[in-house]
């Protein structure tokens, strides 16, 4: 997808001098507003080493993105965001975030049909630059959970780099290659499968809200069998995920 007219202007003056009245002119003053608020929740994110907090006193985001497609390089496009708070092993189903984004392009009627999220659903709400600045001030200096979470990476590094000119800083666990450490003889590991072998209700499928919060209960799951092991912080989950 194209950059907006007068983007390459902008960081060129970005890089003199940081938001001079010239950049809050040509994006408004609100978005100026919220590219800095991302810059800054991602520089603040270099500065963190959470590796050796406790897995039982650490807060996570478990979070899911709907889309409009697979890649994000052809003009695929987020059209909305899903995340509950996690603290330990306790689900905070009353903290969650969900929002719909205006893609700015047709929902395929195939994604229509598998997430629900129709184009006039989509018409009216607010734009990427809202949304994920309003995601990112929910995740804060959080890790990051979420399911087979390249996809979700690639789209949200996408949408970072396009509103922000950022990378993804956050630390991200992939509830599928945890399932791989801990059950590495299993014929799947979608998502269906490993919350039915869990005992997790399935409710609703491919709605961002929904797939966070049963891929926090599966988390919750994997949290425990952890504990087991004896593993205590996220330092010492990285060095056993390492060894596959």
């Amino acid at each position: 997808m194209k950059e907006p007219k007068g983007v390459g202007r902008m960081w060129s003056l970005y890089k003199m001098g940081g938001f001079t009245p010239a950049i809050a002119s040509m994006l408004g003053s609100q978005n100026a507003q919220q590219m800095a608020f991302i810059r800054s929740v991602n520089k603040e994110q270099r500065k963190q080493s959470p590796l050796d907090m406790l897995l039982r006193e650490m807060e996570f985001i478990v979070f899911d993105l709907e889309t409009t497609g697979f890649y994000p390089s052809n003009g695929d496009e987020i059209i909305s965001f899903g995340a509950v708070l996690m603290r330990g092993s306790e689900i905070y189903s009353s903290e969650t975030f969900y929002s719909l984004v205006n893609p700015k392009r047709r929902i395929p009627r195939a994604i229509v049909e598998l997430t629900g999220i129709t184009n006039e659903m989509v018409e009216d709400a607010p734009d990427l630059m809202q949304v994920l600045h309003d995601f990112m001030e929910f995740v804060g200096k959080r890790p990051l959970v979420a399911h087979a979470s390249g996809h979700d990476k690639q789209f949200l590094n996408a949408a970072l780099w396009r509103t922000s000119k950022v990378n993804l800083n956050h630390r991200v666990l992939d509830t599928m290659m945890v399932a791989k450490w801990l059950e590495p003889k299993r014929d799947s590991y979608a998502l269906d499968d490993l919350l039915e072998d869990s005992g997790i209700t399935i409710t609703q499928r491919h709605h961002a809200l929904e797939d966070s919060l049963m891929t926090a209960e599966l988390w919750q799951v994997y949290l425990r069998r952890i504990f087991e092991r004896n593993i205590n912080t996220l330092g010492d989950l990285y060095a056993y995920l390492s060894q596959r």
